[in-house]
């Protein structure tokens, strides 16, 4: 009987690790889910930015190319 008792105290333990690791498991993947939205939203901010610097910069650069059309 003590070895019976010893055994199901073992498997109700293993069986509570295990569910504490896919607990840990889930709040990691969480965790990087939220992370990789947080640097695609930071890369589209980027991304913005850049295009309104390359419009800026074309704008300039046709400007300039008016310019020197008319002198």
């Amino acid at each position: 009987m003590a070895l019976v008792a010893m055994m199901s105290v073992s498997f109700v333990s293993c069986k509570e690790n295990a569910n504490e690791a896919e607990t840990e498991v889930e709040a990691a993947a969480e965790e990087a889910g939220e992370a990789m939205e947080e640097a695609g939203d930071e890369i589209a901010e980027e991304a913005e930015e850049a295009t309104e610097a390359i419009d800026s910069t074309a704008h300039a650069a046709e400007e300039h190319m008016e310019g020197d059309h008319d002198h």
